[in-house]
């Protein structure tokens, strides 16, 4: 970290000793960046009565008060890109380059929700009696909990907050344990941007088990947004029914990606590598199985090994970095796990295979694997790109669609007809058609199945966060 001039702000948060921590390192180089505060269900309590304190004031400020805040809150999130980018990268092992782009991304739920926020609309309803008016307006659901994974530190934050704020909700985020150093950043930038400091709280701790009790048992924590496996995503749904909690679930991916003997190869491959090893591999939209069409499978494999063996492995925060080390020793383990069982099953490796020391493994492109290979139906997380050849359309639909997960998928064919045809087929919840990466904004992003309920970004991620009331008014 020596040689970068950190701003005052987030100077404090690395420089932090709170007397109960919890160490946050480096997954590349293993060495303590900072701690923070292990907090617990004191802590907790507090929390939630701040909460709803704050509500019963954010509530009442308009909608363009809290647009003018939100796009103050942008402009601060714009301006610090680069230290946010380097805290990510040192959290949690994202290419700095990469990471700059993720908070772009996370500052454009921002900017996004500054406008929706003025655009929370209700309706006259036709009167079925002369006397009678009646109405609906919206308004927003109470103070929201949101939990969020560690792999998008700053996205994962804003695409929640941003519209829970903007729909005069209040929000208590915790942050993955992993890499809680960027929420804490946006939660000193929002109140740097003039926010109420209770409004958008961030509770760091390294159990989050008994904190997310509290909030589960609180009948006033009215919302639950929840990024993560869908192992922990049905556990709290059980628990947040208690109180008949509103919930947004973004759960587990296995996504598909289609490629059809039509396809430019070139292109298709671009897009493949562009979907798969984001992250090292390590996002829950990430092409975890790729189909390719008979006829082209060798040269698209050929075409794939050679564009992945140029990708560079290495130190997170050199600009030149393309593929940073995974998150800990779990996710590595599985890693080797899947690349393992696919090779005893007879797949070839074309590139990669192994890990690489530490925490890094080789980006790697497994062709003919067998469609029962754990990665066939396990969630790798990992910069490993399966190739399964199929003969017919029908044919990789059923397989595409064989699966509990409904996340992402995609394809890739230069029939538009095709493309259409499959893309409605598909039981996904978002598809990218000849685009791997479709993440944007201003479009709706969930699953269907097991891969969760609800939707954030765009018109429909606000809609979470409100309640619709019907007035009836009788004239005298």
């Amino acid at each position: 970290m020596s040689g970068y001039a950190w701003p005052a702000w987030a100077e404090a948060i690395l420089q932090a000793r709170p007397e109960r921590s919890f160490a946050v390192r480096s997954p590349s180089s293993g060495q303590v960046v900072a701690y923070v505060a292990d907090q617990d269900e004191d802590a907790a309590r507090q929390a939630v009565e701040r909460s709803v304190a704050a509500f019963e004031q954010w509530r009442q400020t308009t909608p363009y008060e809290r647009a003018a805040l939100l796009r103050r809150w942008f402009n601060a999130i714009t301006e610090h890109a680069p230290t946010l980018a380097r805290l990510t990268a040192l959290e949690m092992g994202k290419p700095i380059t990469e990471a700059l782009g993720e908070v772009r991304y996370a500052a454009a739920f921002v900017e996004w929700y500054a406008e929706e926020a003025k655009r929370v609309y209700g309706d006259v309803i036709p009167n079925h009696l002369p006397h009678k008016r009646l109405f609906a307006i919206k308004q927003p659901v109470g103070p929201a909990y949101a939990i969020t994974p560690w792999n998008f530190p700053s996205a994962m934050v804003t695409r929640k907050a941003a519209p829970a704020l903007a729909a005069g909700c209040t929000m208590i985020l915790k942050p993955a344990e992993q890499s809680p150093l960027t929420a804490l950043a946006l939660a000193a930038l929002w109140q740097q941007a003039g926010g109420p400091p209770d409004a958008f709280i961030v509770l760091t701790c390294a159990d989050p088990v008994l904190v997310s009790q509290v909030m589960f048992a609180d009948e006033r924590v009215r919302k639950l947004s929840f990024t993560g496996s869908t192992e922990v995503g049905q556990l709290l749904y059980r628990q947040a029914s208690q109180t008949v909690k509103r919930l947004s679930l973004e759960l587990g991916g296995h996504a598909p990606f289609i490629v059809f003997d039509d396809a430019d190869v070139t292109h298709a491959v671009r897009e493949v590598v562009a979907s798969k090893f984001r992250n090292a591999g390590q996002t829950c939209v990430c092409a975890n199985r790729i189909y390719v069409q008979a006829g082209i499978a060798q040269a698209f494999g050929e075409q794939l090994a050679q564009a992945v063996a140029a990708l560079r492995l290495g130190d997170p925060l050199d600009e030149a970095t393309q593929i940073g080390p995974l998150v800990d020793e779990v996710g590595l383990a599985k890693v080797q796990r899947h690349v393992d069982d696919a090779r005893q099953r007879g797949a070839r490796l074309l590139v990669g295979g192994a890990g690489q020391g530490g925490l890094f493994f080789q980006p790697t492109v497994l062709a003919d694997v067998s469609r029962d290979a754990l990665i066939m139906t396990e969630e790798t997380f990992g910069p490993v790109a399966p190739l399964v050849p199929f003969e017919a359309e029908d044919e990789v639909i059923r397989l595409a669609n064989d699966t509990p997960f409904g996340l992402a998928a995609y394809l890739y064919t230069e029939n538009i007809a095709r493309g259409v045809r499959v893309a409605e087929a598909l039981e996904y919840g978002i598809v990218g058609l000849n685009d791997g990466v479709p993440s944007t904004a201003q479009a709706p992003f969930g699953g269907v199945k097991q891969s969760g309920i609800g939707r954030e970004g765009g018109k429909w991620g606000i809609e979470e966060y409100l309640e619709v009331k019907y007035i009836s008014l009788a004239l005298r």
